[in-house]
C-alpha cells in the first residue's frame, strides 16, 4: 500500500514536468489531485471536501470563462458567483497558466494544510521556466491567479461556513429510532449543521427533500425490520463481487481499527474525491482541451457540493438509526458490518445522492454511454473497475452501501432519486446558460 501511495503522490508532484508548456490540459487533473492529497492528509470530511473542491475550481473556471466566450460565466447558472474582476485585459496574460495556478492558490489559502500546495506551485513555475516560458508571462499569469483566488476566498466567507463553529455542540437525539455513535471509535456526528451552507447551483438545501424513510419498528413483521434483515442477510454470505464493490466504493476518509487498547486510523479519499478523479479520467479519455477540462472538473465539484448540502439536510431531519445499531440491539449483538459505519445519521445515503448527482451532470456533458476505467482506488491496493457509463458507476456506488452493511435499501433508492433530481436541476440551469454537451 505504501508503494502505491508514494507512487501516486510522486506522480502528482512531477506531473507538471512530464508535459510541454504548450499543452496545459494534462495539468488540470494533477492540480486537483494535489488538493485531494492535502485533504487526505487533513482528514477532511466528505461535505467539507466537496466545498473545498468547488471553491478551488471556481476561480479557475471564471478565468477561463472570461477568456473563452464559448463558456458561460458562473453568474448565469450559479446561485451565487464570485463576480471575478480581472484588471488585466484578455489576451494580455496567459489565462491557462493563471487558471491552473489559481486552483492551487485557492486551495493553499482555504485548506487547513494548504501550505503543502506551495511545493506544487513551485514545481509548476520551474517547469514553465525550463520550457522557456518568459518570466514576464509567468509573472502576469500568477498575479491574475492570486488576485482571483483572493476574490474567491472573500466570496466563500459569505456561505455560512464560518457560522458552523458558533452552533451548539450536537447531542444525539434520545429515542431508539434515532442515530447514535457507532463502534469502534464512537465518533461525534459529522457536520450536523451543514444544511446552512449556501448551495452552489440549486436554490435551497430542502429543494429536493426525499420521500420519508420507512418508519422505525422492532416488530419482526414490519417493513423496517425487513430492511434491517436484508442488510444482515447480505452480510452473511456475500459474493466475491459484492465484496469487491463494497471495498471499491468505501471512500471512508478515516476508518479506525482497534487491537486491544491500541487504535489505528486509516486514511482514504472521500466520496467526492473519488468522483473528482472520475471527472479527470473522463476528461482525459475524451481528449478535452484545457478549458473544457476545467469546466468538467468544476461542474462535478459543484454538483457534489449541492448533493451533500441536500443530503445532510435530510440526514439530520430524519436522524435515522444505522443498521449496525439496530442489528446489534435486536438481531445479533455480535454482528459487524463489512465497512465501518460513518459517524452521521443513515437516511439518505450520501454515496447514492452525491454519486447520482455527479453522474447526471457528467452524463449531460460527455454522453450516456461514456465507458471508462476507474483506477481511483489503486493507491489503496484496490483493483481498478470498468464501467460502460457514469450512471452504471453511480448505481454501483449506491448499492455498495448495502453490501457494506451501512445503509438500508430505501436510503439507497430514495437517495438515488434525490441525487437524480439535483443533477437534473443543475443540467437544466446549464442548458439555460447555454452550456452545451461537450460530446455531441
Amino acid at each position: 500500500m505504501r508503494k502505491w501511495f508514494l507512487g501516486l503522490f510522486l506522480l502528482c508532484q512531477v506531473g507538471y514536468a512530464q508535459q510541454p508548456a504548450a499543452d496545459f490540459r494534462d495539468h488540470v487533473q494533477p492540480a486537483v489531485f494535489a488538493l485531494t492529497m492535502v485533504m487526505l492528509h487533513d482528514v477532511v470530511n466528505p461535505p467539507a471536501a466537496s466545498r473545498f473542491y468547488a471553491y478551488s475550481l471556481a476561480g479557475a473556471y471564471e478565468i477561463v470563462a472570461i477568456n473563452n466566450r464559448g463558456i458561460a460565466r458562473g453568474s448565469s447558472f450559479m446561485k451565487s458567483s464570485p463576480h471575478v474582476v480581472i484588471n488585466a485585459k484578455p489576451g494580455s496574460y496567459n489565462y491557462r497558466i493563471a487558471a491552473l495556478y489559481c486552483i492551487l492558490e485557492t486551495g493553499r489559502l482555504m485548506l487547513p494544510s494548504g501550505f503543502m500546495l506551495e511545493e506544487h506551485q513551485e514545481k509548476l513555475l520551474k517547469t514553465l521556466k525550463k520550457e522557456k516560458v518568459k518570466t514576464a508571462v509567468i509573472d502576469s499569469a500568477v498575479a491574475v491567479a492570486k488576485a482571483v483566488a483572493l476574490q474567491v476566498v472573500n466570496w466563500s466567507k459569505s456561505d455560512n461556513y464560518g457560522r458552523l463553529s458558533t452552533r451548539l455542540r450536537y447531542t444525539p437525539v434520545k429515542g431508539e429510532a434515532y442515530w447514535y455513535p457507532t463502534p469502534p471509535a464512537y465518533m461525534e456526528a459529522v457536520e450536523p449543521h451543514w444544511k446552512i451552507i449556501r448551495p452552489m447551483i440549486i436554490d435551497t438545501c430542502d429543494e429536493f427533500t426525499p420521500l420519508p424513510p420507512v418508519p422505525f419498528s422492532r416488530d419482526t413483521t414490519s417493513e423496517f425490520y425487513a430492511l434491517s434483515k436484508e442488510v444482515y442477510a447480505v452480510s452473511l454470505h456475500p459474493s466475491q463481487e459484492e465484496l469487491n464493490i463494497a471495498s471499491f466504493w468505501d471512500c471512508n476518509p478515516f476508518a479506525v481499527s482497534t487491537a486491544g487498547h491500541m487504535a489505528i486510523g486509516f486514511k482514504k479519499i472521500t466520496p467526492g474525491g473519488h468522483w473528482m478523479n472520475i471527472a479527470g479520467i473522463a476528461a482525459e479519455k475524451a481528449g478535452l482541451d484545457f478549458d473544457r477540462s476545467v469546466l468538467v472538473h468544476t461542474l462535478t465539484a459543484m454538483a457534489e457540493t449541492d448533493a451533500f448540502i441536500s443530503c445532510w439536510d435530510e440526514k439530520y431531519r430524519s436522524n435515522r438509526i444505522r443498521p449496525e445499531t439496530f442489528i446489534n440491539r435486536y438481531i445479533d449483538i455480535k454482528w459487524k458490518p463489512l465497512l465501518q459505519t460513518p459517524p452521521f445519521p443513515e437516511y439518505t445515503s450520501g454515496h447514492s445522492v452525491m454519486s447520482t448527482a455527479a453522474a447526471r451532470v457528467l452524463t449531460y456533458l460527455l454522453g450516456d454511454h461514456f465507458a471508462f476505467t476507474d483506477d481511483s482506488e489503486v493507491m489503496f491496493e484496490i483493483p481498478a473497475r470498468s464501467f460502460s457509463s457514469f450512471m452504471q458507476a453511480a448505481n454501483e456506488a449506491a448499492i455498495s452501501r448495502l453490501y457494506g452493511g451501512i445503509h438500508y435499501r430505501d436510503a439507497i433508492e430514495n437517495g438515488q432519486d434525490q441525487g437524480k433530481k439535483i443533477g437534473d436541476r443543475i443540467v437544466e440551469k446549464l442548458k439555460k446558460a447555454g452550456l452545451q454537451p461537450l460530446i455531441p
